[in-house]
């Protein structure tokens, strides 16, 4: 058989380089990073609004929500994407499936943000309540799980991800406190309750916060080390009482 009629198989394509993986990843990372320092912004900016009885910027923080919404797909995007390309395994397979988790986990904290930013513009106009004050030291609190929870994924730092596991009782702390403070002033003054009530919905959303900000650094403990961290324990005494544990519309 000739030349002409044998053809020389055609050459495969090179694999892709590992300098392109790496790109890849660090390229997913700052995305996350990104909507977490987004995510920490919503959250402060909700409180603050409710604190200043500002509705205009209740408001505003309750339209933010849609560009972590836009951030998280984009973020879905690149991570199945690199699994279909590039086969991952072992640690690099954990780490993608955290940025997956992390970034919906993410996603949720901008609905609670975006929940206490409504109900902050609901209550701009009447009178405060003392309760209240306990509020921004728990959202500060929060903002800072948060914040830290993300840099121990950017840093992939296991021991700071279990440090912030252990700071979830606290949060819970407040919750309880709050919530019976609330109910006290609620029967002493029943009419103040519908803005107890909202207020009682906000303390809910920041302590659930909390809870997904433990979440993400029990993504990163099992990423970095391949182990489920350790079991936290749950003081939040009133998991009936303000909606489930995905949060009220």
């Amino acid at each position: 058989m000739s030349d002409a009629q044998d053809p020389s198989p055609a050459r495969a394509a090179p694999p892709p380089t590992v300098h392109g993986y790496d790109e890849e990843l660090e390229g997913l990372r700052n995305l996350v990073g990104e909507m977490g320092g987004l995510a920490e912004a919503q959250v402060v900016a909700a409180v603050d609004a409710l604190v200043r009885r500002d509705a205009e910027a209740g408001l505003a923080v309750a339209a933010g929500d849609e560009a972590l919404d836009r951030l998280e797909a984009e973020a879905e995007r690149m991570a199945i994407g690199i699994i279909a390309r590039r086969a991952p395994v072992a640690q690099d397979l954990r780490e993608l499936v955290a940025a997956l988790k992390i970034s919906a986990i993410l996603e949720r904290i901008g609905d609670y943000a975006k929940n206490i930013g409504k109900r902050a513009c609901s209550i701009a106009h009447a009178s405060p309540v003392q309760p209240v004050v306990i509020i921004p030291e728990m959202a500060r609190l929060v903002a800072a799980m948060v914040r830290d929870a993300l840099d121990s994924y950017v840093t992939r730092d296991a021991d700071l991800a279990a440090e912030i596991m252990s700071r979830d009782t606290r949060i819970d702390d407040f919750y309880n406190s709050l919530f019976r403070s609330l109910l006290t002033y609620m029967m002493e003054n029943p009419h103040h309750i519908t803005q107890a009530a909202h207020l009682l919905f906000i303390a809910k959303n920041l302590e659930r916060i909390g809870d997904h900000a433990t979440n993400i650094a029990e993504m990163v403990h099992f990423q970095v080390t391949g182990e489920r961290g350790p079991e936290r324990p749950k003081a939040d005494a009133t998991p009936l009482f303000a909606g489930d544990k995905r949060g009220e519309p």
